[in-house]
């Protein structure tokens, strides 16, 4: 079911209906900076922490891997965190624990 676009009226009733988020005046957004020059500091280190969690000491490999769908049924009836329980079925099998 797809959904039929707000008008114009709509969106435009939509923003006067809400007192928190007034729209922006054109005197406003001509004295508007960008968000690096009114928030250096805050811009940085956002800047640095762009790409996630840390890095891993020991990362995993990604891989394809076909398996019988009753194996991954299993692991995944046990609920969150079956790829980390296959991994440490595969680790005991490889005899590495």
């Amino acid at each position: 079911m797809t959904k039929k676009p707000l008008s114009e009226a709509k969106i435009q009733e939509m923003i006067a209906s809400d007192p928190d988020a007034p729209e922006a005046t054109d005197a406003q957004l001509a004295q508007a900076k960008p968000f690096t020059e009114a928030f250096p500091a805050l811009a940085e280190k956002m800047r640095k922490n762009v790409g996630g969690r840390p890095k891993a000491e020991n990362p995993k490999v990604a891989v394809s891997l076909r398996l019988d769908p009753e194996v991954v049924s299993r692991f995944k009836a046990e609920g969150p965190g079956w790829q980390t329980r296959m991994n440490e079925a595969l680790r005991q099998a490889a005899g590495l624990t």
